[in-house]
């Protein structure tokens, strides 16, 4: 029996599993909500009901999937382990964290210095957010979380939808005040940093890798007060409770613009070159 590799990913607001071969072409996907398996290949139909066995809940269909759109043609070319989709907010410092679990010389790291490793709150922060963007979903966006970059950087999430093309960088900023005088932030009483440099950085190198416009967002989240000393003209600066308000905006991107970059964006070659 062929061993087939299940891999999660979110499509447009919805849960589904993808099955594929070692060499990477998928062989079938379930939708979880709507409880439909469907089978590329129907030669492999036994080999993947196995491998679903353990995700597949309630009254399942099985049989061929439906038409595909260029979008899903794009996405079934696409070999797993190059595709963002599945990233988690933060998936960065995930793998960071977890590397410290374990120290050099194979004894685990005390809880207590876990706790203090200030990532974790950045990892909190990127959660919070990353959650909010998801939620945009419903209104026509689409989002990636932790796009690498080359030299060890990422953009923390990438939202493309009706308003443009957006490079988010995350402040962890809980029960802080934080000042913004261009390009400098301050949190609480840690020294100023150019952050808003860092972040139209990440906004420039994405512009090159998609060939579209991409505006840098600084999204502040769990400040207890925002001071803009002004604010910049071109960065947009919001807290993680104003996330929801991007839901009613548009006029840039028609749908079937936001599926072509969204599927250039998940493609991890992408960013090779940038």
């Amino acid at each position: 029996m062929t061993e087939l590799r299940v891999t999660p990913a979110r499509e447009q607001g919805r849960q589904r599993l993808y099955v594929s071969l070692p060499d990477g072409r998928h062989v079938a996907w379930y939708d979880q909500d709507s409880g439909r398996v469907s089978l590329v290949l129907e030669s492999h139909r036994a080999e993947v009901l196995a491998a679903l066995a353990p995700y597949l809940t309630g009254d399942v269909s099985v049989g061929r999937p439906p038409v595909p759109t260029s979008a899903d043609l794009a996405r079934l070319s696409l070999h797993p382990d190059d595709d963002l989709a599945p990233n988690r907010p933060g998936e960065a410092l995930h793998a960071a964290l977890d590397s410290l679990s374990v120290s050099p010389r194979s004894l685990p790291v005390s809880p207590r210095r876990l706790r203090q490793d200030p990532r974790r709150g950045e990892l909190a922060a990127q959660q919070l957010l990353g959650d909010a963007l998801d939620r945009l979903e419903g209104a026509g966006w689409r989002i990636l979380h932790s796009v690498p970059l080359p030299g060890a950087d990422h953009i923390d999430h990438l939202a493309v939808g009706p308003a443009g093309v957006l490079a988010v960088h995350t402040l962890a900023a809980r029960r802080l005040r934080v000042r913004i005088a261009d390009p400098m932030v301050r949190v609480g009483r840690g020294a100023p940093s150019p952050l808003l440099r860092l972040t139209r950085r990440r906004a420039e190198r994405a512009t090159l890798a998609l060939a579209t416009a991409v505006r840098p967002v600084l999204a502040v989240v769990g400040a207890t007060r925002l001071d803009l000393l002004p604010a910049p003209p071109d960065i947009r600066i919001l807290t993680d409770d104003e996330v929801p308000a991007l839901a009613r905006l548009g006029g840039v991107l028609k749908p079937a613009d936001i599926e072509a970059l969204y599927a250039t964006a998940r493609d991890r070659r992408t960013w090779r070159r940038v």
